[in-house]
């Protein structure tokens, strides 16, 4: 028999779920995946994002899609109705349990439902509550769009990405991925870490806040040095760097590829690669600030060779020697060996379908607890009677629970009812 998995870093680690959305899930998603037991905290009806598609077309249940799926893997799903007197209390009774709350609800969404931090800090004084929201919370510093709604595009604005971001001289872009999502969400599971250690070693919980926007920013650090330093503006600069060459993408007989060899040993041996040895001697190209200076020359030559040349190709010359990597899409991640060494594509259950769907592996690799996608994504209150079992509640309480309408009137969704 082959040995156990290990349990995840977080293994140890309880947290109630009560996010929507991306910026909380992925948050959340982060902590199931070191192991953390993640309790998802449904409305009857459920988190809205399962109804988001696109669905599978072998999917016979359409219990949920793939957006949801992605970031509620490892979580188990409870459904509370939190406009009853029963559904509170269950809800109490399991954060007085936990370690952590996450939610990413509007500033005073919390509090009118009777669940500040304030309150359940007083309930639970170990607990770490964390919040993101758009721009931050008034615990720790009040911005004067506090109570302003914001999703990932509002947050790419304000936070400066958009406005560094797209061709020269052409509009500001969105990033492709909701990095205002994202990156908060990330930035969230690392604070709460932090928190979680030291109430462990204190005994003192805390409000951990997290900006979509102040996050933003922290990710364009670069535009407040060179404002700070040098007075600079940054503006978009298409997909060349701001001050080195070759630095950039170039283009292919089949798309793109980036090629970064902006020092003078990188340069003579992309030359040498490349059949243009003569181009290091040349006194446009002879230092990093020559090639810069004349970078359109530069880019010129150097794209009329790799114009010349597939991707394929380009991998087979130039990988491992320089920096180099080919503009992939999703079919070509899929294809190259990478990806499945690292399992970054991971099979996983999907209800009413017999065949697995794949999803992004778990990115942090750690050898003596690594993370994994250990379980798909809940179906909708799978897990509500285990939950609340293994937090003291009786078969009795729960049926009573159920029959007073405190996870909804109509029974949630189950692994039972589905099979």
């Amino acid at each position: 028999m082959s040995a156990p998995a290990p349990a995840g870093a977080l293994a140890d680690l309880k947290v109630v779920d009560m996010t929507h959305f991306l910026a909380g899930p992925y948050c959340t998603a982060m902590l199931a995946d070191q192991g953390a037991d993640v309790i998802k905290v449904e409305p009857p009806d459920g988190d809205v994002t399962r109804t988001f598609g696109p669905f599978h077309p072998d999917d016979q249940l359409k219990a949920f899609a793939g957006y949801f799926a992605s970031v509620n893997r490892n979580k188990r799903s409870i459904t509370l109705d939190l406009k009853t007197a029963e559904g509170r209390e269950t809800l109490l009774a399991l954060i007085d349990g936990a370690d952590v709350v996450v939610e990413n609800y509007r500033a005073g969404v919390m509090e009118r439902l009777g669940f500040s931090y304030e309150a359940l800090k007083a309930r639970n004084p170990r607990l770490v509550y964390a919040a993101i929201r758009g721009f931050g919370d008034p615990r720790t510093k009040a911005s004067p769009y506090g109570d302003w709604p914001a999703y990932d595009v509002v947050a790419q604005a304000f936070g400066g990405i958009m406005a560094i971001t797209g061709e020269e001289n052409g509009a500001p872009t969105k990033i492709g991925p909701g990095v205002g999502d994202i990156v908060p969400a990330m930035l969230a599971a690392f604070g709460i870490v932090c928190a979680v250690h030291h109430a462990r070693r204190t005994g003192e919980g805390q409000f951990v806040d997290v900006s979509m926007v102040d996050s933003v920013l922290a990710l364009c650090e670069r535009v407040l040095h060179q404002y700070a330093y040098a007075g600079m503006v940054p503006v978009p600069q298409g997909n060349q760097h701001p001050f080195l060459c070759p630095f950039g993408t170039f283009p292919t007989l089949d798309g793109w590829c980036t090629i970064t060899a902006y020092d003078d040993r990188m340069f003579a041996l992309l030359c040498d690669l490349c059949g243009l040895a003569s181009l290091p001697a040349d006194p446009r190209f002879s230092t990093w600030q020559a090639r810069y200076d004349n970078r359109v020359a530069l880019i010129e030559i150097l794209s009329g060779f790799t114009g010349r040349h597939t991707k394929a190709e380009l991998l087979a010359l130039l990988g491992g020697k320089i920096p180099f990597g080919p503009v992939y899409d999703v079919a070509e991640i899929m294809a190259d060996p990478h990806f499945a060494a690292r399992e970054m594509i991971v099979p996983v259950e999907q209800p009413g379908m017999d065949a697995p769907v794949t999803l992004a592996g778990v990115p942090v690799k750690m050898t003596a607890t690594p993370g994994a996608i250990r379980r798909r994504a809940p179906l909708l209150g799978e897990h509500t009677d285990a939950v609340l079992a293994e937090a003291g509640f009786s078969p009795d309480a729960i049926s009573n629970l159920r029959a007073a309408g405190a996870f909804g009137r109509l029974r949630p969704l189950s692994a039972e009812t589905a099979a």
